[in-house]
């Protein structure tokens, strides 16, 4: 007698039912729309964090270990920083504009922060940065609050908004490659989702 057993169901894929691919950078109405809800909240460490990300366009892992002495100097809050990069263990320089310089600094007297402290402390053991997880978290809730879809955004999203921005006003690639700290060019395309479209768009404006 053969004894016969059905195989078990497939569980599927990891991903089933999520939007996988690049996460879209925000727009500068969805900026200002979440700036404006952080002002109105007095929400001091959420508007310098979400200033400084936009700004200094680092990887979550990076922007969560930033120290006060990386960005701060005898005259205040540095006009641009250096920080290493743990994936590629390079340097990258970034700017700090006025607008997230004055909330960094408002930030830092508020938490009473210290010059070796991390500029963003854990709130549950202060010795320790927020976590890349959290930091996560509390983007979803940023977007989610004007309108947007959190599924479709994460933390690359804010790593993108400045650059994809600086890259349709300039068309500047080798100038992103540098302010994201790609070490190849590729990287940055890949990175930007530049299409057939874009190139031709930069062609077109150039008359021989």
């Amino acid at each position: 007698m053969k004894l016969f057993f059905q195989k078990p169901l497939s569980p599927g894929p990891w991903n089933k039912g999520q939007l996988i691919g690049q996460k879209p950078p925000l727009k500068l109405k969805d900026i200002w729309a979440i700036r404006i809800r952080l002002q109105l909240r007095q929400s001091i460490r959420d508007i310098a964090l979400f200033n400084l990300a936009l700004d200094s366009k680092l990887r979550a892992c990076d922007l969560v270990k930033i120290k006060v002495s990386d960005v701060t100097g005898g005259n205040g809050v540095k006009r641009r920083a250096q920080v290493v990069q743990q994936k590629t263990e390079r340097p990258v320089r970034f700017e700090i504009t006025r607008q997230a310089r004055d909330s960094i600094c408002a930030w830092i007297t508020k938490a009473n922060l210290v010059s070796s402290n991390y500029l963003f402390p854990s709130r549950i053991n202060r010795s320790q940065h927020l976590s890349t997880r959290q930091y996560a978290r509390i983007l979803k809730l940023w977007v989610q609050e004007i309108g947007l879809d959190p599924s479709r955004y994460g933390t690359h999203s804010i790593r993108r908004t400045k650059a994809s921005l600086i890259y349709k006003k300039t068309k500047n690639l080798r100038a992103v490659q540098l302010l994201l700290g790609h070490s190849k060019l590729e990287s940055t395309i890949r990175y930007l989702g530049i299409e057939v479209d874009d190139a031709l768009e930069v062609a077109e404006q150039i008359e021989i």
